[in-house]
């Protein structure tokens, strides 16, 4: 057979183009040298629970130095739960060869080092997973466990294949980012013709995870999951029916128990008769009134019967009430300089009328019958060492004088170490609730009423019926001495009988308008540095400098016995 020209130039044509379509078509992309061509999970789901797994990993454009890959010990629920999973039994292989495993605990990941320089078999790593086997509510058992995770290379393809111990009734599989898994490409399981769940997804980048769950009968799985529950407020002080309602009801108990002890305990007496009087403005003359004190009650009981206390202003209104009554004058010193405070002293008198206890304990202590001066300065020193004794003989007088039946001070003493008692118990009831339970907010009740106790300790001490008839006398007196007219008590009696509404005035109210009226009576421009015998002033001093000056001295006096 012969071959023509013809013939010849179309062969060479034909093969010209076959070398031309070779050489332009793409070549193959080359693997990366580290990078999982395969990473394929097989093994069993055991009857107890545990899983006994093993990866095997081929690697695209040859194996890496090393293979490293994190596993999640420990993995935070949304309901507050920590799941905490334990790794044993690490083994590696590489084409039947026993390859050493280096492992360490990075915070909550067991970190699984293999060394794989040079090798050209897949890695095969086994290991024994506990505490992926959870209890669900209805009694059935899910196995949940991230096939794959914790390896810093992309993956080209993930398969699993596990065996199991019986019959499954569910299979569900995600992929993707740990934070955001979507659903995985292919997986079933538990059919006649795939009885064991399968898994297939691909590709996966770099860190990114297949998780695997399955879910079994009742009895078919043991669980054994180490679940641990996380502290929380949330959890701690749980809303829900259960402790909102317990809450409200200890409230209410609460304080339906507080009303009903106060009533019974701290509740005043009802009044005996018509309003005890303690002080009138009784009529001397044509248009003239003297003020006279009843029974001889003092402005310190005048004061502790009010608040049902001894405070710093019934001890200065006591010091005033003796300076007025002649046992004792106050004395304003002349000042050292244009720039130094006003100090005073007393001196101590003969006085005219018999002292309750308190005061003569307080007498002796101002104003000494032996020894320097006691100034205001220097009053703390002086009193600090009996005003424990002045109160307690106050208060010993106000229960004598049949207006408390116990002494209010150790009546609030008794039920505030009640009250502290009870706060303790509620704050270690809230501590314990909160910390180790979910009813935090039946702490928090316990809390409040446990203060309602402590401040319902400072309202107990309670008036007798002749207590609340000396109350009721002490609101005419207020109002007498914020409406009486003035120029009728000083009228035919000087400043004597003004000087001695003073202490009750400071005690209830209405001591400006009395030293107003003081200053009034004066009908001169002299100088009256000795025109009170209760108040003694530099030589320079006038009777209209007795309001500044009596304030001054009250307020230092009450700010001394509050430093105390």
């Amino acid at each position: 057979m012969r071959t023509t020209f013809a013939s010849w130039r179309g062969r060479l044509l034909a093969v010209t183009m076959s070398l031309l379509a070779l050489c332009l078509l793409p070549a193959p992309a080359a693997r990366a040298a580290g990078s999982i061509e395969s990473y394929a999970l097989t093994g069993a789901i055991n009857a107890d629970g545990t899983l006994a797994l093993t990866e095997t990993i081929t690697f695209g454009g040859g194996a890496p130095a090393t293979f490293v890959q994190r596993f999640a010990t420990v993995m935070r629920a949304d309901d507050d739960l920590e799941y905490h999973y334990r790794i044993t039994d690490l083994k590696a292989t590489s084409g039947g060869q026993a390859l050493p495993v280096q492992t360490a605990q990075d915070g909550a990941f067991l970190v699984v080092t293999v060394p794989t320089q040079g090798l050209s078999a897949p890695v095969e790593l086994t290991y024994v997973v506990t505490g992926a086997s959870r209890l669900e509510q209805t009694g059935e058992t899910t196995i949940s466990w991230r096939g794959l995770q914790g390896i810093a290379e992309p993956v080209s393809q993930f398969t699993a294949e596990l065996t199991t111990p019986g019959m499954i009734k569910l299979v569900d599989c995600e992929a993707g980012p740990a934070a955001t898994p979507g659903a995985c490409t292919f997986y079933g399981g538990g059919t006649h013709e795939h009885p064991t769940p399968f898994f297939s997804d691909g590709p996966r980048g770099a860190d990114e995870i297949v998780a695997l769950t399955v879910r079994f009968p009742q009895g078919v799985v043991a669980a054994n999951a180490d679940v641990r529950q996380l502290w929380t407020l949330r959890r701690a002080f749980a809303l829900n029916p259960l402790t909102l309602g317990v809450s409200l009801a200890v409230l209410a108990l609460g304080g339906l128990v507080l009303w009903l002890l106060h009533r019974r305990v701290g509740t005043d007496a009802g009044a005996a008769g018509e309003p005890r009087r303690v002080a009138e403005f009784h009529p001397v003359g044509e248009g003239a009134l003297q003020f006279r004190v009843l029974d001889g009650v003092r402005p310190g009981h005048v004061g502790t019967v009010v608040d049902e206390r001894v405070d710093p202003i019934d001890i200065t209104a006591t010091v005033l009430d003796l300076a007025v009554r002649g046992h004792l004058r106050i004395e304003e010193l002349p000042r050292e300089d244009a720039f130094a405070g006003t100090e005073w002293t007393f001196a101590r008198r003969p006085g005219g009328d018999d002292l309750a206890e308190f005061e003569r304990v307080l007498l002796d202590a101002v104003a000494p019958v032996q020894g320097e001066p006691v100034r205001v300065a220097n009053l703390a020193a002086a009193v600090g060492t009996v005003i424990g004794d002045v109160q307690a003989a106050l208060y010993d007088d106000v229960v004598a004088r049949g207006w408390f039946a116990h002494r209010p001070d150790r009546t609030r003493g008794a039920w505030a170490l009640i009250g502290w008692l009870t706060l303790g118990v509620a704050a270690l009831s809230l501590v314990l609730l909160a910390a180790f339970t979910g009813l935090g907010l039946i702490g928090l009740a316990l809390l409040l009423v446990g203060l309602g106790t402590l401040w319902v300790s400072q309202e107990m001490p309670a008036r007798t019926a002749k207590g609340v008839a000396l109350v009721n006398g002490l609101g005419l007196l207020r109002a007498e001495l914020h409406g009486q007219r003035t120029e009728l008590v000083s009228a035919g009696a000087h400043y004597e009988g003004l000087s001695a509404v003073l202490p009750y005035a400071v005690v209830l109210g209405g001591a400006d308008r009395w030293t107003a009226a003081i200053v009034a009576a004066d009908g001169d421009a002299e100088a009256d540095p000795e025109a009170l015998p209760w108040y003694h002033a530099p030589g320079d001093w006038h009777l209209a400098n007795l309001p500044h000056s009596l304030r001054n001295f009250l307020t230092t006096v009450q700010g001394t016995l509050f430093s105390r």
